[in-house]
């Protein structure tokens, strides 16, 4: 089993990045593979709704997205992290989230989803809002913690002085797991639920 983690901070060794290590550790002892991806300091342009990727089956601007979305097809579990910008996520990791959901057509249902916030002060539950979108328009289950999954610090390092921040990590990764095999169990017993034919319906008369 293997969870993706995809750093949006333009920072490799940021706070993001503590809380995403805290995680990994604990992944690491329940058996769970992990990959950290940083994201947040490449140049990564946003979705200009071509269409181009229901032929292709891939984002027509060939860059990280499509390199990302096979990994994100084999997961398991997938965890969203950025630091705060104006009471928001990291542009960047928006413009890779909007492609990388939009262009992919595999079945996401199930793999589990966990979005984590870092940030000095405020604007964390915002983004983490933001984030979770991502999951639950794709029949993804969200994983919690003890808290909304954030961590607090302003320069790069202060993430480790969040003694409630690390712990927060440390439970969120302790449940995701538990989701994680647990739902693999259900798979092999009762299957994936039954999906209807989707009907889009629009509002303009």
């Amino acid at each position: 089993m293997k969870v993706l983690m995809i750093n949006g901070s333009p920072r490799a060794k940021g706070n993001t990045y503590i809380a995403l290590n805290e995680m990994e550790k604990i992944f690491s002892e329940s058996g769970i593979d992990t990959e950290i991806i940083q994201v947040g300091n490449k140049n990564i342009r946003g979705c200009i709704a071509c269409g181009s990727c229901s032929e292709k089956g891939k984002c027509a601007f060939d860059d990280m997205v499509n390199e990302i979305a096979p990994k994100f097809e084999e997961c398991d579990g997938l965890v969203i992290a950025s630091p705060v910008y104006y009471a928001s996520a990291n542009a960047t990791l928006i413009a890779l989230l909007d492609r990388l959901f939009y262009s992919t057509h595999f079945d996401k249902t199930m793999k589990v989803g966990a979005s984590v916030v870092a940030a000095r002060r405020g604007g964390l539950s915002s983004t983490f809002d933001e984030l979770n979108k991502y999951f639950t328009i794709s029949g993804m289950p969200v994983a919690s913690g003890q808290y909304w999954n954030s961590i607090h610090g302003r320069t790069p390092g202060e993430g480790q002085q969040d003694a409630e921040g690390l712990q927060s990590m440390r439970t969120l990764a302790r449940n995701m797991t538990f989701l994680i095999k647990s739902i693999q169990l259900g798979k092999d017993k009762f299957g994936l639920p039954e999906k209807e034919e989707h009907l889009f319906t629009n509002f303009i008369r």
